[in-house]
């Protein structure tokens, strides 16, 4: 009977082991995603979505100058992204 309680002892403690590696694991990732700006993770977010928005316009004008105008949008998009990485 002994032997079993002491079994039962040792799951215990391997069972405890892990749920404080688990926490530590989970408090490692909290703080890599706090470390991040939520500032710039919106600034970001934005010129994404500005974007993807005159790329969609892109794709459905037909004037010329107007397709230049986005053209120069997008690529002032691009380089205001860079800069937020």
């Amino acid at each position: 009977m002994t032997g079993d309680a002491g079994e039962a002892l040792i799951d215990a403690e391997s069972r405890y082991q892990e749920r404080l590696a688990e926490r530590e694991h989970q408090r490692e990732r909290t703080r890599e995603q706090a470390g991040k700006d939520p500032v710039q993770e919106r600034l970001r977010r934005g010129l994404e979505l500005a974007k993807k928005d005159m790329e969609r316009q892109a794709a459905a004008v037909t004037s010329p100058r107007r397709r230049e105008q986005i053209r120069a949008a997008v690529a002032d998009l691009d380089r205001r992204l860079a800069g937020t990485v």
